[in-house]
């Protein structure tokens, strides 16, 4: 079993202890960048909100991504089986004939 890595996440000026598995540290790390980067932009844009703004933009934006992700996923799952289905249906006309 891995051992538990400790460390510490900065995400908008906090830090975050969190005990991870190894493998995960450079996704972890490369997801807080993301997010930092993010925050960033939205502070320099708008300089009246505060930082819970900003991270809520980004989540926002982000579970955006994610879903629309998701939703090609699914789209390209579904015309894989019409492509086996069409097969299918192709080889069993070919024999009827």
């Amino acid at each position: 079993m891995e051992e538990k890595l400790s460390i510490r996440v900065n995400v908008a000026d906090r830090y975050y202890p969190l005990k991870i598995d190894r493998k995960d540290e450079e996704k972890i790390r490369k997801a807080a960048k993301m997010i930092n980067e993010k925050v960033l932009q939205y502070k320099q844009r708008y300089s009246d909100k505060d930082t819970q703004d900003f991270l809520a933009m980004a989540a926002l934006q982000y579970v955006i991504k994610v879903i629309e992700s998701n939703m090609n996923l699914e789209t390209s799952n579904v015309i894989e089986e019409l492509k086996e289905l069409n097969n299918e249906i192709d080889e069993f006309l070919k024999d009827k004939n």
